[in-house]
């Protein structure tokens, strides 16, 4: 075994993975993780609205059972999963996670937290659009902002390169801790219209991260 690896698959089950086309990746690879086949502990309904159940789980690619997480695939047939699809950032048609992107920024001395989002981009699709809580002795200056997109571009590639870092005092959690990821999102499309933020321990956060904003947001 491979620390942090999924591993292979039990008897019976047949996961596959697949590009946002709907195509099956073979090999080495990055995708959706999908199951071509039933077995007998596979999840055959919603009590009360099988409807539901058909839509969440077999809509996006019909014939396959759909887990909603990516997973990629070693050279060595390991299969890794990479977090949740709506986590998922596709950028000029390149699949990664927002955990991959914040374990990178977050390897730099001068950042404490990371979250990052997808934003439009008329060109790319979509484009990585990252907050960061720097730590008590790093500075948010230009030279830091290089510095974590040349770090990403090495570990990641040139295509992971953010188009907007924004400097975020706080992040907007819950009592739990859990980050609102779709508090953040509009936030990178500048939409004020953020819902219900009753859940937030601190709902200031979110008038702060948008008078924060960077003017070429």
């Amino acid at each position: 075994m491979k620390p942090g690896a999924a591993g292979f698959p039990f008897f019976g089950v047949q996961p596959v993975i697949l590009d946002e086309s709907g195509k099956e990746i073979k090999g080495e690879g990055e995708g959706y993780l999908v199951f071509s086949r039933p077995w007998p502990g596979l999840m055959r309904t919603l009590y009360g609205n099988h409807d539901r159940y058909e839509l969440t789980y077999f809509s996006k690619f019909p014939g396959y059972y759909c887990t909603g997480d990516g997973a990629k695939r070693d050279a060595d047939g390991y299969l890794w999963v990479t977090g949740r699809v709506d986590d998922m950032l596709n950028v000029s048609g390149h699949l990664m996670s927002t955990a991959e992107v914040e374990a990178v920024l977050t390897e730099h001395h001068g950042v404490a937290e990371a979250a990052v989002v997808a934003k439009p981009h008329p060109v790319k699709g979509e484009c990585l659009y990252c907050f960061i809580t720097l730590t008590e002795t790093g500075k948010f200056e230009e030279k830091l902002l290089k510095e974590l997109k040349t770090h990403i571009r090495e570990r990641i590639g040139p295509f992971a390169q953010p188009d907007v870092i924004q400097n975020a005092p706080a992040l907007p959690k819950t009592r739990s801790g859990k980050i609102m990821r779709r508090i953040l999102r509009k936030i990178a499309i500048n939409d004020r219209d953020v819902g219900d933020i009753s859940t937030l321990a601190d709902s200031s956060v979110v008038d702060q991260l948008f008078a924060s904003r960077p003017q070429n947001a």
